[in-house]
């Protein structure tokens, strides 16, 4: 909570459940991030917050940007963003999305397949194209799957490929997982990368870039490593597997960026002790369909204040106010909070400035869209 959205909520009372989200901390952080990866070329990860508020804040600050769809290229440039300044980075794009890309000016894009390549080469000529990776997720609360990345020992015939489909080989890209927890994950990615790197120079072709992607971890009720432990074992890792080769880093932060600075607040429709059970059940009126979809498998614990804080704590289930027996947000994690709370109390979900607007439902049982608010 800081003091502008505490004045907000004296002075407006907005109605719940709505996103609250300081401008001024996301430029913060965005500083932040940039003075402790000075090698490194920060492209904003669209997806975790594209608000335009939040697009123009970054632009202004000099930020790139990170697509994942021909609407966020269009949002970035709405925002004031040049093209050059815009990658698109989804490996899984239509043909026609990539040629309206290529004629706004859009130069870079990645792939992960030779189907995709094939795509490229016809809709982007001459465009700079980073082949990724797939690399171990394990340690990361949001993995990312098998959905992305073929596999290191693919990534250097596909790159060879593209420059004899008329497009330039920029570099690899890898993600090692949204939210990710152990720091040698790092570590393996970019040995992996490195190693492509070596042999595509073996093979004649230079490459420039190195997308090193997202996953810098946020502190929510979980314990993590610290931000800036995960940078520095970052900057060694690339220091160990580069050397005096060092390529051009990109780094695709989302999350880090944005979470810190918004906060969830909400209203409790009911709470309740059911029969037979010795948990308390409280339910709110935002659940997984109205922003909170980050709680499945209960993945992202939000720190959670009360306006019953300083009660008597007991076991609590969290629940989501639509009719689908999956909309529970916590049942297993722990939580305990206020047996004092009740209906038309208020309860916040801090650090929710990343991936709950954007995963907002446009009307699940009829409850609408999350309300946002950009201080």
């Amino acid at each position: 909570m800081t003091p502008k959205m505490e004045e907000f909520i004296a002075r407006f009372r907005p109605e719940t459940p709505c996103l609250l989200f300081d401008l001024d901390l996301l430029a913060d952080n965005y500083r932040r991030l940039a003075a402790a990866l000075p090698m490194a070329e920060i492209y904003y990860a669209v997806k975790a917050n594209p608000a335009a508020p939040v697009l123009q804040t970054l632009a202004t600050l000099g930020s790139n940007f990170d697509a994942a769809s021909l609407a966020e290229i269009d949002r970035c440039l709405a925002a004031g963003a040049d093209a050059s300044r815009i990658a698109f980075g989804n490996t899984i794009k239509k043909q026609s999305d990539i040629a309206a890309a290529f004629a706004l000016g859009i130069r870079v894009f990645t792939f992960d397949c030779a189907e995709e390549l094939e795509k490229l080469a016809i809709a982007a000529p001459g465009a700079s194209v980073i082949c990724r990776i797939f690399v171990d997720n394990d340690g990361a609360r949001w993995p990312l799957g098998a959905k992305f990345g073929c596999a290191a020992g693919a990534a250097s015939d596909l790159l060879v490929k593209a420059q004899g489909s008329g497009l330039a080989p920029l570099g690899v890209a890898f993600h090692v997982g949204s939210q990710q927890t152990d720091l040698a994950s790092w570590d393996m990615a970019i040995g992996q990368a490195a190693m492509i790197f070596t042999e595509l120079r073996e093979r004649g072709i230079e490459l420039a870039t190195l997308n090193i992607g997202g996953g810098v971890p946020v502190a929510y009720a979980q314990e993590v490593p610290e931000e800036a432990a995960a940078i520095t074992a970052i900057q060694q890792s690339l220091a160990r597997h580069f050397g005096n080769r060092m390529p051009a880093i990109m780094a695709e932060p989302g999350r880090c960026l944005a979470a810190t600075a918004g906060m969830v607040r909400s209203e409790v429709v009911l709470a309740t002790q059911r029969d037979g059970q010795d948990v308390r059940w409280v339910y709110l009126d935002i659940g997984k369909f109205g922003g909170l979809a980050e709680t499945i498998d209960e993945a992202i614990q939000y720190p959670i204040v009360t306006e019953r804080d300083g009660g008597n704590p007991v076991p609590t289930v969290l629940a989501g106010p639509t009719c689908d027996g999956a909309d529970v947000l916590y049942q297993i994690a722990g939580y305990q909070l206020p047996a004092e709370l009740g209906a038309g109390d208020w309860v916040e979900f801090r650090h929710a400035g990343a991936y709950t607007a954007s995963y907002s439902s446009v009307g699940f049982n009829g409850f609408g869209p999350l309300k946002e608010y950009y201080l």
